[in-house]
C-alpha cells in the first residue's frame, strides 16, 4: 500500500506547493492587490490539503525506507528533514503572516521581505521535492539511473 500512497501523496504535495508558488508569483507580477489578498488568503486553505500529504509522505517513505538501501534512498532521506524544516519554519509561518498583512491591505516593508523570503523558501522546497520524485522514479526503474539519459 506505502507503495502506491507514497508517490501520489508526494505528487499532491508538490503540485499543492508549485501551485502556491506560482499564484504567489504570477499575482504579484500581473495582478492587483485584490488579486493578491485572495492568493494570499487562499494558500493557508490549501494548508488542509499539504500537510497532510506531507504527512502521508513522511510515513510511507519512513516505511518504506525500512527495507530499501542505497544511495538514492540515503539521498531521499537526507532531504526530508530539510524539507520538513523549511515548511515548518519558514513557510507555514510566512503563509500566515502574508494572508493577514494581505487582509489588512497592508502591503508595507515587510510584507515584501517576508514575500520574498517566502519564495525562495517555496523554491528550494520544490528543488528537494522534485529530486525526491526523481530518485523515486529511479529507485521504481522508471527513470533512468544516468544522469545524461
Amino acid at each position: 500500500m506505502a507503495k502506491i500512497v507514497h508517490p501520489v501523496a508526494g505528487a499532491v504535495a508538490l503540485v499543492m506547493i508549485l501551485t502556491f508558488w506560482l499564484s504567489t508569483t504570477l499575482s504579484e507580477l500581473f495582478a492587483n492587490q485584490s488579486v493578491v489578498t485572495m492568493v494570499k488568503t487562499a494558500i493557508p486553505w490549501g494548508f488542509l490539503i499539504l500537510v497532510p500529504a506531507m504527512m502521508i509522505v513522511g510515513a510511507s517513505g519512513f516505511r518504506l525506507g525500512k527495507t530499501w538501501r542505497g544511495p538514492l534512498v540515503a539521498k531521499k532521506r537526507a532531504r526530508m528533514p530539510f524539507i520538513v524544516a523549511n515548511g515548518l519554519l519558514v513557510l507555514i509561518p510566512a503563509a500566515l503572516y502574508l494572508s493577514s498583512k494581505a487582509q489588512s491591505g497592508a502591503f508595507d516593508t515587510g510584507f515584501y521581505a517576508v514575500q520574498a523570503l517566502e519564495l525562495v523558501a517555496g523554491a528550494l522546497n520544490i528543488t528537494l521535492l522534485t529530486l525526491n520524485m526523481r530518485d523515486g522514479l529511479r529507485l521504481k526503474g522508471r527513470l533512468s539511473s544516468d544522469p545524461n539519459h
